[in-house]
């Protein structure tokens, strides 16, 4: 396998005659706490920024730089599901949710979708394609990932300014050592998901603790 993503799928997807080719990828399933985000790209591909690769793999510089490059010259949208979803469906729903709005708010109907992962969201009512460890095969996908994930940054930055203590600005809402510490000192915030063990626990038992 090749150790950076190429056009294959988007290219195989040509040739069966499909024109409009978007890659969708989601981030955000283990947080704490913020909404679950995904992106989806249609790439010109007379246009395709040099260095596309799994958000994951880049430097938070590098990632800002080819996000910037990518919305100048591909199609794109970005979608969340809230806290109040992702309790109310689960992660796996409430990703697949982002994704559907992902897609369908590109501003032209996607012929054909290569989803990041092994299943595709049963709400997708378009031809779609499963792509497993996608960001990191899949050109289309690998740009997804990046806005994805800078977007969602970005927007945990916001939210740590507006509830100061967690560390939301560095860990991107993840259950690092000073977010689970800030959550014992500082309680659970709106924002958080209180679907998700730790925060529930928290809950739990300042409920148990009070009179």
């Amino acid at each position: 396998m090749a150790d950076s993503p190429d056009f294959s799928f988007e290219e195989a997807a040509f040739a069966r005659g499909l024109i409009v080719v978007a890659g969708v990828d989601e981030v955000g399933r283990g947080p704490l706490c913020g909404p679950v985000t995904a992106a989806a790209v249609i790439l010109d591909p007379a246009c395709i920024p040099e260095g596309l690769n799994d958000s994951k793999k880049l430097s938070a510089k590098r990632r800002a730089d080819l996000a910037a490059r990518i919305m100048d010259c591909a199609e794109f949208c970005v979608a969340h599901a809230s806290v109040e979803e992702i309790d109310e469906l689960n992660i796996y729903h409430a990703s697949h949710l982002a994704m559907c709005r992902a897609v369908t708010g590109l501003a032209r109907i996607a012929d054909h979708v290569l989803v990041d992962g092994n299943r595709v969201p049963s709400d997708l009512q378009l031809s779609c394609e499963p792509v497993v460890k996608g960001d990191a095969r899949c050109l289309s996908i690998a740009a997804a990932s990046i806005l994805a994930k800078e977007a969602r940054d970005l927007l945990m930055v916001d939210l740590a300014q507006q509830y100061p203590g967690y560390g939301w600005e560095r860990n991107a809402g993840y259950a690092t050592k000073d977010h689970l510490q800030a959550l014992l000192d500082l309680g659970v915030t709106p924002v958080h998901r209180r679907s998700f063990k730790p925060v529930h626990n928290i809950l739990c038992q300042a409920n148990y603790i009070s009179p």
